[in-house]
């Protein structure tokens, strides 16, 4: 009977995960054959190593998809730890070495791996459990705010020192809306972000890449060989694949002509082969999970849950419309891939996890409503 009743999880959610997964992979297959036949004579370099990701996301998925809640949260401690140390390994010279101008990489065994990711999850984690355990006396300043504040301060200045401004700028934003869901004290909230928001717009002028970035939003076309060409070629995908697309694998922009179309501009790749209806198919999918993932929030049994949910599903969506925000020109470029879609393991593991920890969630028992719980209690009373 306890096996009976336990909730089997959401359905709904791992089949939307499902579907983004099959869908990232065959747009990934399309995009990076050109890439990986001119960088490694492979034109399936790229796919087989997301292939392999995508098994080890999938196996640590279902681990977190099945673990106590109560382990999870014993263990947070040990995964801030280990994500700090992981991004203080990006600056020791022979284990992080720099690519494009940014240190945000390891390089073990042969393998890649981006700690900013495991940032993401480990600071959600963290933050769920410090708002939960210290709901009751979530505005006192010095024992509830100063502590996560801390945190989330240092891990944000040491992805900026690695150059990566972007993806600073991105796990603020989510450390401020969870600080807001944990309904901080709005007048704390309005102080940090006058705090933050002007020094992260000082900041964004103190590197000349991210001034062309810039620069390159407002006006594509005063540098189109330039800093404009990545935002061109985007647009010119979306255009050339009209409604229905060119079809899968008939795309031609990603034969060269668009940087990164397996990684930040995949996207643009769908609009080209897919089309319209397939770049909004991609984005209802997102905002399915979000519909899912809010709705867990929303319903969960107790403070920990909610959050939780409530800051996965912004971490994974939130990046989502980062990254199609990207591909079609409506904001500068940031190099925060497509979830499920981009090649990059570091991203496809820990959003996997992400997600099995959200099938977790969909399977805790759920607050019941109140008019649930009135007829719940009539009928114990009347028992």
């Amino acid at each position: 009977m306890e096996r009976i009743g336990k909730p089997r999880g959401d359905a709904l959610l791992l089949l939307i995960l499902a579907g983004m997964l099959g869908i990232g992979l065959s747009v990934l297959f399309s995009a990076s054959t050109y890439y990986g036949d001119r960088l490694f004579e492979d034109p399936f370099y790229f796919f087989k190593r997301q292939l392999l990701w995508v098994t080890l996301g999938v196996v640590a998925a279902a681990i977190a998809a099945h673990l106590p809640l109560s382990f999870l949260r014993q263990a947070t401690p040990f995964l801030v730890v280990a994500a700090l140390l992981l991004t203080i390994l990006t600056f020791v010279p022979g284990i992080g070495q720099p690519i494009m101008g940014a240190r945000r990489w390891l390089f073990l065994f042969g393998q890649s791996f981006e700690p900013s990711e495991v940032v993401k999850f480990s600071l959600v984690l963290y933050l769920a459990a410090i708002f939960s355990k210290k709901r009751d006396r979530i505005n006192d300043p010095v024992n509830s705010l100063l502590p996560p504040l801390l945190v989330v301060s240092l891990f944000v200045t040491l992805i900026y020192l690695q150059n990566d401004f972007s993806t600073a700028f991105f796990i603020l934003l989510i450390a401020l809306a969870m600080f807001l869901i944990a309904q901080v004290r709005i007048i704390y909230f309005i102080l940090l972000s006058l705090l933050f928001v002007p020094l992260g717009g000082m900041l964004l002028f103190t590197k000349a890449h991210r001034v062309r970035r810039l620069m390159a939003f407002l006006n594509p076309l005063a540098d189109p060989s330039g800093s404009g060409y990545q935002v061109i070629a985007a647009q010119t995908a979306f255009v050339s694949g009209g409604f229905w697309g060119r079809g899968l694998g008939k795309g031609v922009k990603k034969l060269g002509g668009l940087p990164e179309a397996h990684s930040d501009f995949i996207y643009a790749v769908v609009g080209e082969e897919a089309g319209f209806l397939g770049a909004v198919l991609v984005l209802l999918l997102f905002l399915l999970l979000a519909w899912r993932g809010y709705m867990l929030a929303l319903k969960g049994k107790d403070s920990f849950t909610r959050y939780l949910a409530f800051g996965i599903t912004s971490t994974i969506t939130l990046q989502a419309l980062l990254n199609i925000a990207v591909a079609t020109g409506l904001v500068p470029a940031t190099g925060i891939p497509l979830p499920l879609f981009s090649a990059g393991g570091s991203s496809m593991l820990i959003t996997l996890m992400m997600g099995g920890v959200l099938i977790n969630l969909s399977r805790q028992p759920q607050e019941q409503s109140h008019r649930e719980t009135r007829l719940s209690l009539d009928s114990g009373w009347r028992d």
